[in-house]
């Protein structure tokens, strides 16, 4: 045993061989643009993380500034779930779209496409919950990757002045009239991606020189 000690003590004592815990990531601005985002969005029954479903999970991808249409992600799926009432506001129909993969199959291709990606979205809360629901529904376990949030860090951008009363909830329709872009496809998973990642462009780029800013106090 003490010969065993004795070729192990120096694996322990060097570099090669560490019990403690590795520091956590910290995260700068030009290391998140460096770094693969997956903006997304879902579309969805309602809002009740028990009773409702998603209909549509619409994602881009974007890297060094750069948002990549090509590597884009869209699933629409099947279910027997639908309200008359959000059917209003995003459009998908029972009968439209005749060919969808169950919500299993559906999940996987969205895992496979967002592997180890930082996750962006408006209101992330929300997308991520629904997401995460439905993964445990299926069985599998919920995300890991870490995220960030449009409405949160878009207040970051404000003035901040006792004159000026800040909201508590800025809307995505909110921030796409402040940077003048397109709502041509709102209410659209694929468009409503588009328009966040657009918007955290701007919203990146203003907090550069914001030098009391610090990323890891909004990554989650």
């Amino acid at each position: 045993m003490k010969d065993f000690i004795k070729k192990i003590l120096p694996f322990i004592k060097s570099k090669r061989f560490s019990t403690s815990t590795p520091a956590e990531k910290k995260w700068t601005i030009s290391a998140i643009e460096a770094t693969r985002i997956v903006v997304l969005d879902t579309e969805t029954t309602g809002f009740d993380y028990l009773q409702d479903c998603i209909l549509c999970i619409g994602a881009v991808s974007l890297q060094n500034n750069t948002i990549s249409l090509k590597d884009s992600f869209e699933v629409f799926i099947e279910q027997d779930h639908y309200d008359q009432n959000s059917a209003k506001i995003h459009g998908i129909l029972k009968q439209w779209i005749l060919d969808r993969p169950t919500e299993l199959e559906a999940l996987q291709q969205f895992l496979e496409y967002l592997g180890d990606a930082v996750i962006v979205a408006h209101h992330a809360y929300f997308d991520i919950g629904m997401i995460n629901k439905a993964l445990e529904r299926n069985g599998l376990p919920r995300l890991k990757n870490k995220n960030l949030d449009t409405a949160t860090l878009y207040k970051e951008t404000l003035l901040k002045s006792n004159l000026l009363e800040k909201k508590d909830n800025y809307s995505l329709d909110e921030l796409a009239d402040k940077f003048d872009i397109s709502k041509k496809d709102r209410h659209t998973a694929m468009g409503d991606a588009y328009i966040t990642a657009i918007a955290f462009l701007k919203i990146i780029h203003k907090l550069k020189h914001n030098k009391d800013f610090n990323l890891n106090d909004f990554l989650k």
